[in-house]
């Protein structure tokens, strides 16, 4: 599957643009992080220290997601593209790596800063789809335009529960196959992430992932649903994060849904797997709901198996 770290090209044309627009990248990233941190609106935040950091860790949140998503439905192969709430597009270079059928994307983002940068991102890409990108100036909730595959990603953090639960029913009225919508792994993100889902599965959207079941989510109290995943840093990401570290895990909830039914697996792995000499210990999101699940070293074939398994991944022994 395709690597969660950004396609080369990309990279280039990120570092060509950092290279012309040298300044205070640290400072600047610090401020980034501190109005995501309070769900601030993006529209004021330094396109440099996006591109420098948040561009590599949606991207790989984003195409660990696509590649839980394709495992449910291989057979999908959608050719029309919405790219919600797009930014720089990053979901749109994750998603021709996963859908190489896609011929026609839109990406919908008002940002003219984004928009125009998206523009200019896309025209250097070996992929046509990506270079013939139609960009579409509208809010969310003014989408008109229809396609097979449907992404909103990181975009509802200025939004109510509520909200999200309306802008994902409305995003599911354009959507001709599949909508995937992917929050920040944190309490907050995976609030919202509910509120979609509820919506979507009372529209009569069909579950696809992350839960192996369309019943009401069994996710109560202070715990919260959601993954990670790790991607390596750039050079001038560990510049402009002051980093010692070669890499960063970035956390994400999503939910993803189609109009077609799949098969959905028997259980999904929803915390990292503890391993020790008597067996590995499995939190799994299964059809009866929240279960732990001791997979013992002395079933040799299941307990080998859960020693390959990820934080996300799917679970069929039982």
């Amino acid at each position: 599957m395709s690597s969660r770290n950004l396609p080369q090209h990309l990279t280039d044309a990120v570092e060509s643009i950092l290279a012309s627009r040298k300044g205070a990248l640290r400072e600047r990233t610090s401020e980034l992080r501190e109005a995501y941190g309070r769900a601030a609106s993006s529209s004021n935040v330094s396109i440099e220290a996006y591109l420098a950091t948040r561009l590599p860790a949606t991207y790989a949140a984003i195409s660990r997601v696509f590649e839980l998503v394709v495992e449910v439905t291989p057979d999908f192969s959608p050719r029309s593209f919405l790219d919600i709430g797009a930014g720089p597009g990053t979901a749109s270079w994750a998603a021709v790596e996963f859908w190489p059928t896609l011929a026609e994307i839109t990406m919908v983002e008002r940002d003219s800063r984004f928009a125009d940068l998206a523009k200019t991102l896309a025209a250097t890409s070996t992929q046509q789809s990506l270079k013939n990108v139609h960009i579409a100036r509208t809010d969310l909730d003014e989408v008109a335009s229809r396609a097979e595959l449907v992404v909103a990603a990181y975009v509802f953090a200025e939004h109510s529960e509520a909200m999200a639960a309306k802008l994902a029913r409305h995003l599911w009225e354009v959507c001709g196959g599949t909508l995937i919508i992917v929050e920040p792994g944190t309490p907050e993100g995976f609030g919202r992430i509910r509120a979609a889902r509820a919506a979507l599965l009372a529209a009569g959207a069909l579950m696809v992932g992350p839960c192996p079941h369309s019943r009401e989510c069994p996710m109560t109290g202070t715990d919260w649903c959601h993954f990670k995943t790790r991607l390596q840093r750039s050079r001038i990401h560990m510049q402009a994060k002051n980093a010692t570290v070669p890499f960063e895990d970035e956390s994400f909830s999503f939910v993803a849904v189609s109009r077609v039914a799949h098969k959905l697996p028997l259980a999904r792995i929803i915390a990292p797997p503890a391993g020790n000499k008597v067996g590995t210990t499995l939190k799994l999101c299964a059809h009866g709901g929240i279960d732990v699940e001791l997979v013992a070293s002395r079933n040799k074939p299941a307990y080998k198996l859960s020693k390959k398994k990820n934080w996300g991944d799917s679970w069929e022994e039982q």
